[in-house]
């Protein structure tokens, strides 16, 4: 029986609808889509828990458990079409309900429980999700670089500083480099994960409910590690956004920097890397152009990853306690910002995979620019006992009068007749050694240097920390599905015509 002049579900004390203006401004459908799985298995949860409690009749849930399940069925099949009219996805499943069951039993449904803490419930849900597959994507560059790695731990190429040739190192200790970055990266975002997975279903609009509910049950059946235990900071709490949104940006921030050093090292300038084809496109004036665009693409929609985390900070920071309408915004750059960062690592790792080194190359440029200046000055400390700083005054004389003539460290009888002026008597051999980029790589033997034993060794801890990282993945992965199958399992056998009390509830 309608008692009030507005047709929607929460309308008593109104006399009108919504003006078509307001609802197409306040309206969250597209927002919300991505959460209608969630949010009906966070309604068979409720359901399940409201009649364990004794708050609904087990014969009033079989009826709202055989709508729900015709809801997802009709939701997979692509069936089930999501009104605007309906503000968002709880209400779009609930009009569902009263349709088919009538509206007796779907306002049951909606005891003791709000769309304060629904929305939050669902997000975290499907956050969740998401979060673990950026964590496989990630997983996989990192396999990727630490494959490519293993393989040249002995290639030299120049390392930089400043933009500018700094020393020798490897081409393994270049990529696991970027590996160890994104291995940070899992640590956060399996950090933020734990505090994702808190459930707040149960919390209600903000002070909780009068009903002896079970939020314990309901979080167990919804695959989460505990209960958001505080109601009025579970409806307004948004810190998991903000935290998996920083997570991502610096992620981005990490694939920005991979991704710049593939666009420049495939110039002709550099020309260290050779993008597959399958990952370049032309140019539609110049025939002769092939353009590392996928690499480009990454290192540009950073600034999507960094603006969608500012966009939050800025909508979280004025609001008081509770639920407050704003926080229909944390979703729209959270959902973008996951897609951004996945299909980042996909395609960097994609490029890479395919991608040709260009050894040679490296190794041409190691010997053209002094890289093993330092190691020569080095080698003076240990052999003459000199201070440092002489030795790097001395160093640095011999590179200044060689820039001036044109040479390099490769001419070994002008770097010793230059040496001898200053007092320090080298061999030809010696002075071959010294600034031989190979042997200069494998004299470095600090812990985590780039010396090929510490290159092997930072290798084989990055893959043991990786092997670790996906096994946390995979069994949350598996806690999750576990959780959703224990769900449908008691949905069947309560459909099926089983007594509550029979269930391990």
């Amino acid at each position: 029986m309608q008692l009030s002049g507005s047709n929607k579900l929460w309308g008593g004390r109104f006399s009108a609808d919504m003006a078509e203006l307001a609802l197409a401004y306040s309206e969250s459908i597209d927002a919300d889509s991505p959460m209608v799985a969630e949010d009906i298995w966070g309604s068979e949860a409720h359901a399940l828990m409201l009649a364990k409690c004794g708050i609904i009749a087990e014969e009033d849930l079989r009826e709202i458990l055989r709508w729900l399940e015709h809801a997802r069925q009709e939701w997979e099949a692509g069936r089930l079409v999501l009104l605007r009219e309906r503000e968002d996805v709880h209400m779009n499943v609930e009009h569902y309900l009263r349709e088919q069951a009538g509206p007796e039993l779907s306002g049951r449904l909606h005891t003791a429980r709000s769309r304060n803490d629904q929305v939050v419930t669902d997000c975290r849900m499907t956050l969740r999700r998401r979060l673990l597959d950026v964590q496989e994507a990630v997983a996989e560059l990192q396999r990727v670089l630490l494959d490519l790695a293993a393989q040249h731990t002995e290639t030299v190429m120049p390392g930089y500083t400043h933009t500018q040739h700094a020393q020798p190192i490897s081409v393994g200790f270049w990529l696991s480099g970027h590996a160890a970055a994104f291995a940070r990266d899992q640590q956060r975002l399996e950090e933020t994960y734990a505090r994702v997975n808190r459930c707040p279903l149960g919390a209600a609009a903000l002070a909780g409910t009068s009903f002896p509910t079970d939020r314990r049950l309901t979080a167990a059946l919804l695959g989460f590690d505990g209960v958001e235990e505080h109601s009025l900071d579970a409806v307004g709490d948004r810190d998991f956004v903000m935290e998996s949104l920083a997570d991502l940006a610096i992620l981005g921030v990490h694939l920005s920097r991979l991704a710049e050093e593939i666009v420049v090292f495939s110039t002709y300038e550099f020309g260290m890397i050779e993008v597959h084809d399958r990952h370049a496109s032309g140019s539609s004036i110049m025939p002769q152009k092939k353009n590392p665009c996928l690499a480009e693409l990454a290192r540009g929609k950073t600034g999507r990853l960094v603006g969608r985390l500012m966009q939050s900070l800025t909508t979280f920071k004025g609001l008081i306690s509770g639920y407050n309408r704003d926080l229909q915004e944390d979703k729209p750059p959270l959902w973008e910002a996951l897609a951004v960062a996945e299909s980042g690592a996909r395609v960097l790792a994609e490029t890479l995979r395919d991608a040709t080194l260009k050894t040679e190359r490296m190794r041409e440029l190691v010997g053209k620019n002094f890289a093993t200046a330092t190691e020569l000055a080095n080698y003076l400390v240990r052999e003459r006992g000199l201070p440092f700083r002489t030795c790097h005054e001395v160093v640095g004389a011999l590179v200044g009068q060689l820039v001036k003539e044109g040479r390099t460290l490769d001419d070994h009888e002008r770097v010793r007749e230059i040496l001898a002026a200053q007092g320090q008597e080298l061999s030809h051999e010696e002075i071959a050694s010294v600034v031989d980029p190979e042997a200069c790589l494998r004299r470095q033997v600090s812990l985590g240097s780039t010396g090929p034993e510490q290159t092997a060794w930072l290798i084989g801890n990055l893959r043991e920390a990786l092997r670790a990282s996906a096994e946390v993945t995979r069994q949350r992965r598996a806690a999750l599905r576990a959780a959703r199958e224990r769900t449908a399992g008691l949905v069947k056998v309560v459909l099926e015509g089983k007594a509550l009390a029979e269930l391990a509830l």
